[in-house]
């Protein structure tokens, strides 16, 4: 170092003022200071040397092993273009949040406790309840800020299930490492970084028009109305089960689903089509739900004496909007009668190619009061 370090001289500032530079670089690395007096210049010099000379000092008691080390590391990081410091202000975070992380299962009992006073449907949260407490099995009493994309990756595909069931447990591993980030449990969230397993998606299957008819004309008069709001309105089941009478308003030809019981939390109206009118207005109650308890056994019961011995899944919503589609020709209309928030979810996931002349019929679908048995007309 230049004994005259730092060098004072008099320059002009970007106002054309002349001022007093302090050049404290050094093979053009460091600072520089500007003062409008010399007196200052030449204090903050001398603190300077005397800041430079107290590292020095500091220097010859810098222990010789800690010197070695640090050369070492320094050269191990050289190829990478880092320093040492690069190196500590990496490594000090993770350091701190492993101070202050948790075991997996406190986590996930703090995020299920968070996310019910935030307002989640108990669906939602029997759903993460479910998909987490089997991952918290698989790693009882492990540290989340420990956890690494790898192993999380080898946890999903160890499972076992479908591509789409695989996908379902990583949003769920997601949402909890992204609570975990958001309170400072880990740094980074290792589930989003895990493989998305490729989904097959097959088109969903629904009822035949004459399954439907057969089906309710087999169904017991207190599980008709569970039914025929199924199929021809498109209810989910969560939604039947929790569905009042109060909330079928026959009159306006409307059903409310309150927001407290649609799955998106958020709140809708389906329209009553005539025939499913036809099927409501015998059955109707001014109160009380619209769900028999034992709605379950009925319908198995019902089903089978129907002749349907392989029930699809969803098998009424998905007859529903595939009918509704096929007739109405409105992919945003039923959107909104399904409560998507767009209309790609209904081809993604509900519709089945259905030829206009089979959706005439199966809204025409009604029961023939005159001799108590359904009619499904022919086109």
């Amino acid at each position: 170092m230049k004994q005259n370090w730092p060098h004072i001289r008099k320059v002009k500032d970007k106002n054309k003022r002349e001022v007093f530079l302090v050049d404290a670089r050094i093979n053009g690395e460091g600072r520089r200071y500007f003062f409008p007096l010399r007196r200052d210049a030449d204090t903050k010099a001398q603190a300077l040397r005397t800041e430079r000379r107290n590292q020095g000092t500091n220097m010859l008691y810098f222990p010789e092993r800690l010197r070695v080390e640090a050369m070492e590391c320094a050269e191990k990081l050289k190829p990478f273009g880092k320093s040492l410091r690069d190196a500590v202000n990496f490594y000090l975070p993770r350091l701190q949040i492993e101070n202050r992380t948790c075991t997996i299962n406190a986590l996930v009992q703090q995020m299920l406790n968070a996310k019910k006073r935030d307002g989640a449907s108990e669906r939602y949260l029997g759903d993460l309840r479910s998909r987490l407490g089997q991952f918290t099995v698989s790693f009882d009493g492990k540290n989340v800020s420990d956890f690494t994309n790898v192993e999380i990756d080898q946890w999903l595909r160890s499972l076992g299930v479908s591509a789409i069931t695989r996908n379902n447990f990583r949003r769920a591993l997601i949402v909890a490492f992204n609570f975990a980030r958001a309170n400072k449990f880990c740094i980074e969230n290792p589930a989003r970084e895990t493989a998305k397993a490729k989904e097959t998606r097959l088109r969903p299957q629904i009822l035949t028009v004459d399954q439907a008819a057969m089906l309710l004309e087999r169904a017991g008069p207190d599980l008709v109305p569970f039914i025929a709001l199924g199929a021809f309105a498109g209810l989910r089941r969560a939604e039947l089960e929790r569905l009042e009478w109060n909330e079928v308003d026959l009159e306006s030809a409307l059903i409310e689903i309150p927001a407290s019981k649609a799955k998106s939390a958020s709140e809708r109206f389906v329209k009553i089509e005539p025939n499913l009118a036809a099927w409501l207005e015998p059955h109707a109650q001014p109160r009380g739900n619209v769900a028999p308890l034992n709605y379950r056994e009925l319908l198995d019961a019902a089903r089978y004496a129907a002749g349907i011995a392989r029930w699809p899944k969803n098998a009424l919503r998905h007859s529903f909007a595939s009918y509704h589609l096929a007739k109405f020709n409105d992919a945003a209309a039923l959107s909104l009668q399904l409560g998507h928030t767009s209309p790609h979810l209904v081809f993604k996931h509900y519709r089945q190619v259905v030829r206009p002349k089979e959706a005439e019929r199966y809204w025409q679908i009604t029961p023939a009061p005159a001799r108590g048995k359904i009619t499904a007309f022919a086109g």
